[in-house]
Order: structure tokens, then C-alpha cells, then sequence
């Protein structure tokens, strides 16, 4: 049976007196009787596994001390917003006869020689009841647990902790008895900066107060993070209000009639209201002093098999020391339940080491490493991207050949970490450079995953269990988590989950959704739609309308909607594209308002309209190009590119080309990069317009109008085409009666020709259907998604865009044309809007280490853009 906290706990009878001890050894059933001392997820899922791998012949008891059912404590940190968050891990079978579960029940001792143990009774308030009971067993799982750890410091008892619903619980009250006691925003201070210490910071930030993070070490997350990444999620979350004291530990804690007093060596003490120990973990393993052998820092120490040093006596999770270390990880916990579980019905499995991989759960900040992400092994090489200003850090860590995938670090943008943890130790289908999505290196690599890959730890769910799923009739990422457990603990791993499934259902044929992301069940045409027909204005208010779950709290978005989000708030409204909380959404290139490119430097690309310029405009570039020492390219597009530049070095340079009269040339945006055109009826024998002066009107009407994907003019005086008109996304090539407009070509990869849209036309009418086109493409077309294929995948092609912008069938023309109208009376030049402000200008400080930068002492943390090392830097910021 299954007791629940507001029953008799087990153990006891309504007629027996308080404060007995009953012996039920002599009760010992037929059935084999697996004892469970815990009722965390590791007993959770050793609970599970057995059930799932044994017989009628089984009985399993759980001895769970907390007044709750087991719960999911990877998921703690959503009890901060939403106090009934039972926080329930999937529910075990209730009905089940071989399963009783003791909660409030405490387990005392241990007699490894006798098989049996002592539960005394503690109710739901925790304190002793005074009944105890002597149980028999034929084997026992220790799965206790652990403990916050404090420092070592006079005064560390005052602290409070975060570790269970009740730390929670208790958080939440006494923040708000502090802020109505004193009037104000409480001050908290966390110790610790590691998973667990910033998910406390962001608890508590969540509840209102402010927080000062206290490390020892001068990044934070050391554990998981190496330095460079470390510095850069420094600053992510000093840019969102968190105070980090680094590389200093407090010396004591004391009291004082304003507070609390943290003191340090440095004399530099910090007064708060609050402070919260989140330093990591100590094994509760006081079952076993005496009679188990304990690791050097604690915990039961276990073999490979996960047996204790007691004959039938076993332990997992973060109670079970193996090769000297206890581990605060869900997945390894995790297997060691399976391994046990394995073991006790008579299989051989054995665990094979902790699984270091980490993902933080922070709202606004994406974080994750796996493996080898310290290049430890001999030889190892590392792929770096990074742009620490936009707050962007990923790494990969390859074999000496660059084929093995070792491990990898993700900072800012974690996208690849849920599709390359399951291929760690496996040969990458790619070069490495290919799979750091920050780089702007083209579209993702489409990894297709073995069978025998496993895509959740946390379940041990693998590709081809995915893959089976889907083929038995579980089409949506709901009925593949009921029918696999994928992602149900957790939950890093779904969107390789999902990616799998909907590979899966293509090649079944199978309808796959258009949802832009997890986090939006819009598609990039409807979220577009929807901002457009509610007026928002912020991503925040798109989040709290449109979101999955609807709470800007929780759902803060990710590499694929922030972006889109981003494009779609600068076309409807035209404002400043690093303004407010659009900053963070852009792509790298957009945070910098430059191209990256592969050794870390940036590029700088003034418009040119047309290609057309001036001898005094060619010597500034000229000048700046050599006061810099930037290297000079012209391109296909017409335009000059200025290569080398370092993050600080842009706003000087852009204040020499805005005093000249030059403006940005958006080649780092998903707009309009240039209007190509040939010299055209002014200077050409066959010209018959002058297309010259039609580019240059193209290139400054549609300059900065962000769209799905970038796009590209080109204007031609004849039919001889010399500007390749028909290459491009709009094509204009002159007739003795006008001017005939093409739409829908592309260069690049798939090149694809433009098609002829209407003919013959006059300025003004060639305008208004090329302002109703590209809105038309920006409105529906869907994330990174080029002309040529949008037209491919519209109902009707050709035919349909024909009778929207020429015939106007849908009436919308108006109301399209109006938005190149706004545009125009709105568009300011974005390096000249930075310029103007001081504190737009601060992300283009200097930091420590940049090339050519000497080391100034209080300078921003970020570190290098190309770490010194045995590293491959990979390319980026190439159009």
C-alpha cells in the first residue's frame, strides 16, 4: 500500500502506544524484501526499474524521512514561483502490492548481519513521534542523500540553505517578512557560485530581492566552466543586476541591529538581510559510521557494481562516494538506480563513472558543458567561438585529429547542447566549427542519430527507443514523453528528443509542426501576425501572450525565437535595435552592429547605394583602413570591406565614416544588404534607364527593414543584365518602356533564378510592388527562410504573389505599402544612433586580453575573443 502524509505513516496501529518499539522481524515475508532508505529521485527511479524488471516474488519498501512523496529536486527552483508546485515526479504505481511507501518514516540504524534496519516515525512535522519500528530486509539501497554543506566559519549556523521544498518554502516567507518588516528590497547574499548557488540567486531575485553572489573563485561555475566561459557568464549576470564578490571566502558571519554582517580578510565587509549557503553538498551517511566504509569526503563508498562494503548493502546517488567523489547530478544518480536494479534481478550491469554534464536552470541565461570540457585529454584540441561582449562563449573539445567529440561548453547560447551530448565520444558527421550555432557559419549540420545514441541520461532514453515510439503511435512530443519518459525529469534533452521525433515522422511521411521553438507554438508568419494585430512591443509582453507557459518568469526563450522576436519588433516598430530588452535577442553579428569573423576581429562595411562614391569618401576609407591597419577588400556586393577591426576599435572608426557621410551597411543584419546595379543609360552605350539612380533609390527606401532572411537587389540599364538582376531577390532590368520587376532569386548555395512579375512598369508603380512585395515576404515567410523558397512553399507560387501585389486580391496592398511608409519616416542610421549615446556605447569597451589590449587592472571580465592554446578558431561573420 501506499501511505499518504496525512495517513497513519507505517509502522504503527492506531491502538499501539507512543513512544514502543515493535520487532517485525519475526514477520519476515515469503516475498524478497528490497529495503529503500530515501525518497529523493534516485529512489524514485530505482523504485521504477525494479518494478519494471521483477516478478510477484519482489517486495520493496521506501523509507522516505520527508513529509512528501518523492519529488523532483532537479526541478527545485520552480517552487519559487509557484508555491503549489508539488514538483511531483511521474507517479508510481500506487496500486501496485509489491510496493509500500513509509513517508515520515526515518531510518535510525542499520544491521547489515541481522538484515535489518530501524524506522522511527516522524510524522509531517519531521520531530520524533516516539514509535519505532525493527524491519527486516533482504537487501538494502541506501539512497539518503545528502545535506547542504556550510563554510566552515564562526557563525555558519545563522545561514539558511537551499536543498528542499521546505528550504524553499522557508525562503519565500522570510523574504517577504523582510521586505514588509524593513520598508525595502531585501539584500540577500548567496554563498557559492556554483549550480546550485546561482539557481538560489535566482530564487530569491525571483522574490524580490537584491543578490550579492559570493565566490571563491574568480569565475563562477569553476566546476563546470573553464575561464573564458566563466568570465563571460560573469558578465551576463552582472548585466542583469546579480553583485558578484569573486576570489574571496567570507570569515565569519555575524549579527548586527541592521542585519547580518558577512566579514572578510580584506576588511571589505558586506552587510545583508539575508544570507543563503549553497557551497554544495555533504553525503548523509551517518547510517553507515561503524559499519560501512565512508569515502575521504564522505558518502558510502561502492564498486562499480554500486555494493557498499556490506554484503547485500547498496547505495546511489549523492550518498554513494565512487572513486572518492559524491556527485549532486541527476543523471549519474540515475544510472547507479538502474545498475542497482539491474543487479538485484540477477543482471551484471555496472556503473561506468559520473556524467559531468550540467545545464543551468536561470532564467535569462543559457549555460551548459559536457564531457571533457577542460581539454584534459592528452591531445586535445578546442574549437572556440566567443564574443564577450555579446555575452557568447562555446566551445567544443576534439580528439588530436579534430574527429572524436570529447566535450564542449556553452555560455549564452547553449542550442547545440542538447544534439551533441548524446555523440560525446563518438566521430562528428562535420567539422567541428560547423556545429557552434553562434558562429554564423550557415545552417546547423543535420545530425542524424544513431540508434544507439542516448538522447536522456536522466531516463536512459536512446535514439532508437525514440524512434520505435514514434513508429508505435506517439506523434507529439507529449505522447513520446508518456511512452519513453524522455525529458520528464530534467528536460534538457527535449529538443533532441524533438528533433529526433520529427526526422522520424518525415520519413514516415508524417505532418510535422511548424512551431517556431518549445517555447512558442507559433510559427515565425504567426508570431509576426500576432505582434502585429496586438501591438507589443517588448519580448517580454510576446512571451507573457504567446509563450508555452505563458509566464515571461519561466519562459525566457531561446536561440531560435529570441532572434525571430527580435526581427519582428524592428520591423513593426523601427526603433533602436539594441534598445531596451531587444539587445539581448539579436544575433552575435547584430550585437555588435559588425561581422565577426574567424580570428575574433570584426569587419566593417559602409553603404555604398549602387556602388556609386566619391574620390573625398574613398580616402577616408582609405585613411581609416591604414590609421587602423585594417585590410581592404572590395566584394561582389559593390561595397568595401574594411577586415580586422577589434570590438573597441568600431565606434572610432564609425565616428570618422558617419562625420564623412557614410552610414552602416547592415551586412551583419537579416535585412537588405546592397543594390547592385551597372552603370546603367548615364555612362553605358546600351543602357536604356538610368539604373544608377533606381538602385540608389532601392538601397536607401528599403536600408535597415529587417526581414526573415537577408536579402539582395540588383538594378539593370538593358537586357544585356550586367548587374545579374535575375541572381537576386528583387531583379530590375530596364525596357525602352520601363522597367520589368523579377522576384524571388538567390545566389549562394541553391542559387535559384528570379521570376518576371510584372512588366513594363514606371517608377512609381515599380515601388509600390516591390513595397508589396518584400512586406508581403516579411509578414509570411518563416524563420531563415529566403525568397526563392518561401515563393517554392506558398499555395499558388508565382501566381499567388502575382495576385496579392499586382491584382491586390487579398485588399492588403494599403496596408502593406504603409509599412515601407513608417520605415521611412522612422529609419535612423544605427552606428550614427550609437554614437550619440554614451550608454550605448559601453558594450564596445575594451576587455581584458583582446588582441593588441594590454592587461588594465579593473578592466570589464570577458576574456580573449581566440584563447592562446592548441585551438582551431572557426569561421564566422562571412556574408
Amino acid at each position: 500500500m501506499t501511505v499518504q502524509p496525512d495517513q497513519q505513516p507505517a509502522g504503527r496501529s492506531a491502538e499501539q502506544p507512543a513512544g514502543r518499539t515493535t520487532d517485525r522481524t519475526t514477520e519476515r515475508p515469503t516475498a524478497r524484501t528490497i529495503a529503500v532508505i530515501g525518497g529523493g529521485p534516485a529512489a524514485h527511479r530505482l523504485v521504477e526499474a525494479l518494478l519494471a524488471r521483477s516478478g510477484d516474488d519482489l517486495r520493496i519498501e521506501v523509507f522516505a524521512e520527508e513529509p512528501w512523496a518523492p519529488y523532483d529536486r532537479v526541478a527545485l527552483s520552480r517552487r519559487f514561483t509557484d508555491p503549489q508546485d508539488a514538483l511531483a515526479l511521474e507517479p508510481l504505481p500506487t496500486g501496485d502490492s509489491r510496493l509500500e511507501l513509509h513517508i515520515g518514516s526515518r531510518v535510525t540504524g542499520i544491521d547489515p548481519d541481522a538484515r535489518t534496519l530501524t524506522a522511527l516515525n516522524v510524522g509531517s512535522t519531521g520531530d520524533a513521534a516516539g514509535d519505532e519500528s525493527i524491519l527486516p530486509w533482504d537487501e538494502l539501497v541506501l539512497a539518503t542523500g545528502s545535506d547542504a554543506a556550510r563554510p566552515a566559519i564562526p557563525g555558519a549556523g545563522d545561514m539558511t540553505v537551499y536543498r528542499t521544498i521546505e528550504d524553499v518554502d522557508r525562503l519565500r516567507e522570510h523574504v517577504a517578512d523582510l521586505a514588509e518588516r524593513l520598508g525595502r528590497t531585501p539584500r540577500a547574499a548567496v554563498i557559492g557560485g556554483g549550480l546550485l548557488g546561482l539557481e538560489a540567486a535566482g530564487g530569491l531575485r525571483t522574490l524580490g530581492a537584491d543578490v550579492t553572489v559570493v565566490h571563491s573563485r574568480p569565475w563562477v561555475m569553476n566546476a563546470q566552466l573553464d575561464e573564458f566561459g566563466g568570465r563571460t557568464l560573469n558578465r551576463l549576470l552582472r548585466g542583469q543586476g546579480y553583485v558578484l564578490r569573486l576570489g574571496e571566502r567570507p570569515s565569519a558571519l555575524e549579527r548586527s541591529a541592521r542585519g547580518e554582517v558577512l566579514r572578510f580578510a580584506s576588511g571589505e565587509d558586506l552587510e545583508v538581510d539575508l544570507v543563503v549557503a549553497a557551497t554544495g553538498i555533504t553525503a548523509r551517511d551517518e547510517l553507515g559510521a561503524g559499519i560501512l566504509e565512508l569515502g575521504p569526503r564522505g558518502g558510502f563508498v561502492i564498486d562499480e557494481r554500486c555494493a557498499t562494503s556490506a554484503p547485500h548493502v547498496w547505495a546511489i546517488g549523492e550518498a554513494a562516494s565512487f572513486e572518492g567523489e559524491c556527485m549532486g547530478l541527476v543523471a549519474p544518480a540515475n544510472t547507479m538506480a538502474e545498475v542497482v536494479a539491474d543487479r538485484l534481478c540477477g543482471g551484471t550491469g555496472t556503473f561506468p563513472g559520473f556524467d559531468t554534464a550540467a545545464k543551468l536552470k536561470l532564467s535569462g541565461l543559457d549555460v551548459a558543458s559536457f564531457g571533457d570540457g577542460f581539454a584534459a585529454a592528452p591531445g586535445a584540441l578546442e574549437v572556440v567561438y566567443a564574443d564577450p561582449t555579446g555575452g557568447l562563449y562555446q566551445k567544443l573539445v576534439v580528439s588530436e585529429d579534430a574527429r572524436t567529440l570529447l566535450g564542449g561548453i556553452f555560455v549564452g547560447d547553449a542550442a547545440p547542447y542538447a544534439s551533441l551530448r548524446p555523440l560525446l565520444g563518438r566521430e562528428l558527421p562535420g567539422e567541428a566549427g560547423a556545429f557552434l550555432s553562434a558562429a554564423g557559419n550557415g545552417a546547423p549540420v543535420d545530425l542524424q542519430m544513431p540508434d544507439d545514441a542516448q538522447i536522456c541520461s536522466c531516463r536512459d532514453v536512446s535514439a532508437g527507443d525514440l524512434r520505435a515510439a514514434v513508429c508505435g503511435g506517439c506523434p507529439d512530443l507529449g505522447a513520446l514523453k508518456a511512452c519513453t519518459g524522455v525529458g520528464t525529469q530534467c528536460g534538457s534533452c527535449l529538443p533532441a528528443a524533438q528533433k529526433v521525433m520529427e526526422q522520424q515522422m518525415a520519413e514516415l511521411g508524417m505532418e510535422v509542426s511548424t512551431a517556431l521553438c518549445e517555447h512558442f507554438a507559433l510559427s515565425r508568419s504567426e508570431m509576426f501576425e500576432a505582434v502585429r494585430t496586438t501591438r507589443l512591443t517588448t519580448f517580454s509582453e510576446i512571451v507573457a501572450r504567446f509563450g508555452t507557459p505563458a509566464d515571461p518568469s519561466v519562459n525566457l526563450g531561446c536561440d531560435l525565437c529570441k532572434p525571430v522576436a527580435a526581427s519582428v519588433l524592428a520591423t513593426l516598430h523601427g526603433e533602436y535595435i539594441l534598445g531596451g530588452d531587444r539587445g539581448g535577442l539579436q544575433d552575435t553579428n547584430d550585437r555588435a552592429l559588425a561581422n565577426m569573423q574567424k580570428d575574433g576581429t570584426y569587419s566593417v562595411v559602409p553603404r555604398i547605394p549602387a556602388g556609386e562614391i566619391t574620390p573625398a569618401k574613398l580616402a577616408v576609407i582609405a585613411e581609416v583602413a591604414g590609421d587602423y591597419g585594417l585590410y581592404t577588400k572590395i566584394t561582389g556586393a559593390q561595397r568595401i570591406d574594411l577586415f580586422g577591426a577589434r570590438l573597441d576599435q568600431l565606434p572610432g572608426i564609425w565616428e570618422r565614416l558617419v562625420a564623412a557621410g557614410f552610414e552602416s551597411g547592415q551586412a551583419y543584419g537579416k535585412a537588405l544588404r546592397n543594390v547592385k546595379s551597372c552603370v546603367g543609360s548615364t555612362w553605358c552605350r546600351f543602357g536604356v534607364q538610368d539604373s544608377v539612380a533606381m538602385a540608389i533609390t532601392l538601397e536607401e527606401r528599403y536600408r535597415g527593414l529587417r526581414s526573415p532572411h537577408k536579402m539582395k537587389f540588383g538594378v539593370s540599364g538593358c537586357a544585356r543584365e550586367c548587374a545579374e538582376a535575375r541572381g537576386k531577390d528583387v531583379g530590375v532590368i530596364a525596357t525602352s518602356e520601363g522597367w520589368n520587376m523579377y522576384v524571388g532569386g538567390n545566389g549562394g548555395a541553391t542559387p535559384a533564378h528570379a521570376q518576371l512579375l510584372a512588366k513594363d512598369l514606371d517608377d512609381e508603380t515599380l515601388l509600390r510592388y516591390i513595397d508589396r512585395y518584400v512586406v508581403y515576404y516579411i509578414r509570411t515567410a518563416e524563420r531563415l527562410q529566403r525568397t526563392a523558397r518561401w515563393m517554392e512553399e506558398l499555395p499558388g507560387g508565382l501566381d499567388h504573389v502575382h495576385d496579392v501585389v499586382v491584382k491586390d486580391t487579398l485588399g492588403i496592398a494599403a496596408d502593406l505599402e504603409q509599412v515601407v511608409a513608417e520605415h521611412l519616416e522612422t529609419y535612423r542610421d544605427e552606428w550614427a544612433a550609437t554614437l550619440e549615446d554614451p550608454e550605448r556605447l559601453r558594450r564596445f569597451r575594451g576587455f581584458v586580453n583582446a588582441p593588441g589590449v594590454p592587461d588594465v587592472p579593473g578592466a570589464p571580465e570577458a576574456g580573449p575573443v581566440v584563447v592562446a592554446g592548441p585551438r582551431i578558431p572557426v569561421r564566422g561573420g562571412q556574408r
